[in-house]
């Protein structure tokens, strides 16, 4: 069936000699993986390499024949070109980490209007504006609305927050919990939009720790969730 949908690629990778498989998260049917042969051979394709970097918002008029099997790409546009995700080097390292931790997150072979449109809307903010240190620990927190595991915040005020069960109590167990100063920096963020983010002054530490927290909780949430290879990537540019 050819369907023509807005798409949001999270990895291409190279096969053999002279091909793309590429996977993208489209509007119309979730998860979908593409092979593109031959892409990397001509320069005379209507297919260009570069429109499938991390996190580039297209319009694709794909073949779908949703049996679980490689898709084909006919046609691609960029949707919403971007002046700075992958220029500006910080913001690279944000997008190769994020594309990973999107990537490894949803699995979903079915749309979901509502994921498709914060993930156009918040990447587009993220190339608008320069202040993005916080960016990734929002968005991820906002991701787990789609996903299913967004805190429990009946009881804020409590002392701990316990990763495995998603809410906050005042009775430590053995599960992995926040605590101190990065609890504080966690509830600040569940109670802002993306506009407010630069007002959280943060460590780097701080910002590393809770990011380390923030992922091992996909990890505890998630069933077959890989830490992304990329983090490291991330801690460097921002340390």
């Amino acid at each position: 069936m050819q369907v023509t949908t807005d798409a949001i690629v999270l990895s291409s990778l190279k096969y053999g000699d002279t091909s793309l498989i590429v996977r993208a998260y489209t509007a119309s049917d979730g998860i979908k993986s593409y092979l593109l042969k031959g892409i990397l051979a001509t320069k005379k394709g209507k297919l260009k390499p570069g429109l499938f970097q991390p996190l580039t918002q297209l319009e694709v008029v794909a073949n779908h024949r949703n049996k679980g099997t490689l898709e084909s790409i006919r046609e691609a546009k960029v949707n919403h070109p971007y002046q700075t995700l992958h220029t500006d080097i910080a913001k690279n390292a944000m997008t190769l980490f994020l594309a990973e931790m999107l990537g490894n997150s949803i699995h979903e072979e079915e749309a979901n209007r509502g994921l498709f449109k914060f993930l156009e809307a918040s990447l587009q903010w993220m190339d608008t504006h320069d202040e993005i240190a916080n960016f990734h620990i929002y968005f991820l927190l906002e991701l787990t609305k789609y996903l299913g595991f967004y805190p429990d915040t009946n009881e804020m005020t409590a002392g701990c927050f316990d990763l495995q069960e998603g809410e906050f109590t005042d009775t430590p167990s053995l599960n992995p919990m926040l605590l101190g100063v990065n609890l504080g920096y966690f509830k600040t963020f569940l109670g802002i939009n993306f506009d407010e983010i630069h007002t959280i002054k943060m460590k780097k530490e701080n910002r590393r720790d809770l990011l380390k927290s923030l992922v091992l909780y996909f990890e505890l949430h998630l069933q077959g969730f890989r830490k992304p290879k990329s983090l490291a990537i991330l801690n460097e540019v921002f340390s």
